[in-house]
């Protein structure tokens, strides 16, 4: 489900639940907290990667799994995913999405959660949730520490896909190669940062990680709230029915 591998002092996570679009389900957020805490302790490892098995890098929640559970249970899980998630800031090594096909939903917020993203052009990036009925539960402020708030409130109104482009452009990617590069030039980043004097590089991340996230973990808060309340609208219920939820 999240393999791992080592290439030098770069550790790289693979995503593999291509059946389910590698979605984020619990045992794969259980393992990605596992993993991220064991490799920020681990010195023989200077940076990590986050890359996928095809389709995609990742479609966000695994609505098949959420489909067995209540709005309070949903939330719970959505809130958890949020904490994995904001805890790779919190690492002192850098940490590198290599995004290839897709990034929905919350693929887009575990991407915005890395410190360096690359890219190729044809990749789609898409948050579907407001057209479904709700506020995406977390990521925002992720989102908007990297293209500014009025960007991210187009993101999420979401009344168009993007292009791997288009995410470059707007600085929600930072890097655009062809499709064939993206995991070599995400390992190969990961190299080079790690190549340089490790106290400097996570006195770097130490330092903006406040600037960047100070106000994320009281964002997915608000946001999961937020989401639990539009949960209870007719429209969104119409959406979760279709998921095969009973609400």
């Amino acid at each position: 489900m999240l393999n791992r591998r080592k290439q030098g002092e770069v550790t790289i996570l693979t995503i593999d639940r291509s059946s389910r679009r590698n979605a984020l389900g619990t045992e794969l957020i259980r393992s990605f907290s596992d993993a991220f805490a064991e490799l920020d302790r681990d010195d023989s490892v200077a940076a990590v990667v986050l890359l996928a098995t095809a389709p995609g890098f990742c479609a966000g929640s695994d609505l098949k799994e959420l489909a067995m559970m209540n709005i309070a249970e949903m939330c719970a899980h959505e809130a958890e995913t949020a904490r994995v998630v904001r805890a790779i800031g919190f690492m002192e090594k850098p940490v590198i999405a290599g995004v290839s096909g897709f990034a929905l939903g919350g693929g887009v917020g575990l991407a915005a959660g890395c410190d360096l993203i690359v890219t190729h052009p044809e990749c789609r990036w898409h948050m579907p949730e407001v057209p479904n009925g709700w506020l995406p539960p977390w990521a925002l402020a992720s989102i908007s520490a990297r293209v500014g708030p009025v960007t991210a409130r187009r993101l999420v109104w979401a009344s168009e896909p993007i292009t791997g482009t288009e995410a470059r452009d707007l600085k929600l990617a930072d890097y655009l190669v062809p499709l064939a590069d993206v995991e070599s030039e995400a390992i190969a980043l990961a190299g080079r940062l790690a190549a340089l004097p490790r106290v400097a590089v996570a006195s770097t991340k130490r330092f903006f990680m406040p600037l960047i996230n100070g106000t994320a973990e009281a964002s997915d808060m608000l946001a999961n709230r937020i989401f639990a309340e539009n949960c209870q609208d007719d429209a969104s219920k119409a959406t979760l029915r279709k998921f095969g939820m009973k609400v």
